[in-house]
């Protein structure tokens, strides 16, 4: 039976005229209410919100815990067979003669820029480090903790959360909208990756839901990665001599960032995004990420010249052999807890709850942010050169920075005389301590102030460029500037999301309310991929049919036929 073209319209209703002029406004106002109904429950009632979304995170990290692990693997499968099969291999995002609009080098280096953001500098020491004292094999006792035979399971999980899974959701995101929006001229927002599923319904109610559950997860992801390096960049001012009034004491002895260390802290990043945004991409947003660019390089070579550099490479060449001898194995396995408190069991799946779960989710809530970025940059390649190259290329910086940098801290505290200096370190402060250990006072704290300022760049560049993203949701697709009113309001939104939620319950707060909302935007992933799959199949079919399958392939049906 011979196929119809594609639909290759989808108008979306936006205001003409008022407040929200260009925005579609039934998404735009019930993205606000929903987040800002988040943050007025978090600020009047901080015991009781972080109370419930602990209750409801428990419930799902026991109940759909199945769900997020087989979710993450089926869009690593898809990638990796649209990507082999020569069919789907061979198709361009965008029309025939499109052609890419960055060379390979700037491509690569965008790429190479979305793969070290702020979780790098906070993770590259931190989780290799967690997982040599502590991870499924020192649970199960086949390996011992904090030792050298431990070295190498850390960076099996280490690149199993930072590896092809991840970037597979950010890629099978980016694949489904360029797909739609360069090769049918559908808009560049969420919805649109599913009119193969569920056609011109996507007008209406239906795609209005799928766009405000994209803005929410994209709120919840950016503000996790915002808690994550509000926290680092607290402990790095205290560092270079900010003084005390940065932490309080807590109940138990220990300490936690004060309150006007969180409020300073937000409002210098979300001040200097805002700004940013209001700038546009061309100008605030290009200008940050070069400075990002060169300050990441130059930390990065420090480490190769001055770190454990023998260590390092050898962590990364084994690494890479035994994660991908591992990738069957660890992205399918789900561990379930018996109930008995202390048992292998319990702990394999507290582990993995807090680990790998936690993990699947915020890639997940960070897909809408990352997809949209790496589809504006990849018109005119094609499939094989966009998967390989939205997932092997940042995959890789990731392993580099993880051996290099984490294999330094590992090495310094196996061989170099650390004496738990860096491992006793807060999550936050161990990049710090390990630079303290390792530098004189004085080349430790210029070292610090130039980590410092990448990570409030890496802090404003991921903000703003979030703010410009949910905004050109809201404003169905169009990428065009935006009234500054709106801009404003997610810049306030972002900050009082992170504020609201640490005072509600520190980090573990914003992680829970994160994997709450990123489940229903996971359920929307898995559409993508089965949208994108059966185009591909279906314009596959229509090119050996000699049916019209692009819209510039429409265009010129419609020029050389003006009587149809």
């Amino acid at each position: 039976m011979a196929l119809k073209p594609p639909l290759m319209d989808l108008p979306i209703k936006t205001a003409d005229e008022g407040f929200y002029k260009g925005f579609a406004k039934l998404v735009t106002i019930t993205g606000k209410m929903l987040v800002g109904a988040l943050i007025l429950w978090a600020v009047a009632f901080p015991s009781q919100a972080g109370s419930v979304l602990s209750n409801i995170n428990s419930v799902i990290l026991a109940t759909f815990n199945y769900w997020y692990v087989y979710v993450m693997a089926f869009f690593v499968g898809v990638c990796l067979i649209l990507a082999v099969l020569p069919a789907s291999g061979r198709l361009k995002l965008g029309h025939h003669d499109d052609v890419p609009e960055f060379s390979n080098f700037s491509w690569f280096s965008m790429m190479f820029g979305a793969g070290i953001g702020i979780g790098m500098l906070t993770f590259a020491t931190a989780e290799p480090l967690y997982h040599w004292a502590t991870n499924p094999s020192t649970i199960q006792g086949l390996t011992e903790g904090s030792s050298a035979d431990n070295v190498r399971q850390a960076y099996v999980w280490s690149f199993t959360h930072w590896g092809l899974a991840a970037w597979a959701a950010y890629a099978i995101v980016g694949l489904s909208l360029a797909y739609f929006s360069y090769r049918r001229d559908l808009p560049l927002t969420i919805r649109s990756a599913l009119v193969p599923i569920f056609g011109k319904s996507l007008s209406g109610t239906t795609g209005h839901v799928v766009d405000v559950v994209a803005v929410v997860a994209t709120v919840l992801g950016v503000a996790q990665t915002l808690g994550f390096g509000v926290e680092q960049f607290v402990s790095g001012l205290s560092r270079i001599g900010f003084g005390d009034w940065l932490y309080v004491a807590t109940e138990d002895g220990g300490q936690k960032m004060s309150g006007m260390a969180i409020i300073v802290a937000l409002a210098i990043i979300m001040g200097a995004s805002t700004l940013s945004a209001l700038s546009g991409v061309g100008k605030g947003i290009k200008w940050l990420s070069n400075i990002n660019m060169g300050l990441s390089f130059f930390i990065l070579a420090f480490f190769l010249i001055f770190g454990s550099t023998f260590f390092g490479l050898q962590a990364l060449v084994l690494g890479i052999w035994d994660y991908l001898l591992s990738i069957p194995g660890n992205i399918l396995t789900v561990w379930n807890s018996d109930g008995v408190e202390g048992s292998v069991a319990s702990s394999l799946s507290g582990w993995q709850g807090g680990w790998t779960i936690f993990y699947w989710a915020w890639w997940i809530a960070f897909a809408p942010f990352v997809g949209v970025f790496l589809a504006r940059i990849s018109k005119g390649r094609t499939v094989r050169e966009y998967v390989l190259g939205a997932i092997v290329i940042p995959a890789f910086m990731c392993f580099v920075w993880f051996a290099i940098v984490g294999g330094t801290a590992i090495d310094l505290e196996l061989n170099g005389g650390a004496n738990g200096a860096i491992v006793g370190a807060g999550q936050s402060d161990q990049l710090f301590a390990m630079l303290a250990f390792m530098l004189s006072e004085n080349l430790a704290w210029i070292m610090s102030v130039i980590v410092v300022i990448l990570l409030l760049t890496y802090l404003v560049t991921s903000a703003d460029s979030a703010v410009l993203i949910i905004n050109t949701i809201n404003a169905a697709g169009d990428e065009g500037p935006k009234a500054r009113p709106h801009i404003l309001f997610w810049g306030a939104a972002l900050a009082l999301v992170v504020g609201g939620l640490i005072m509600a319950g520190g980090l573990s707060a914003i992680q829970t309310a994160m994997v709450i909302g990123a489940l229903p935007f996971s359920v929307v992933m898995a559409l993508m991929g089965v949208s994108v799959l059966k185009a591909i199949w279906r314009d596959s079919r229509r090119e050996k049919q000699g049916i019209v399958a692009t819209s510039a392939q429409a265009e010129a049906h419609a020029a050389s036929n003006p009587a149809e």
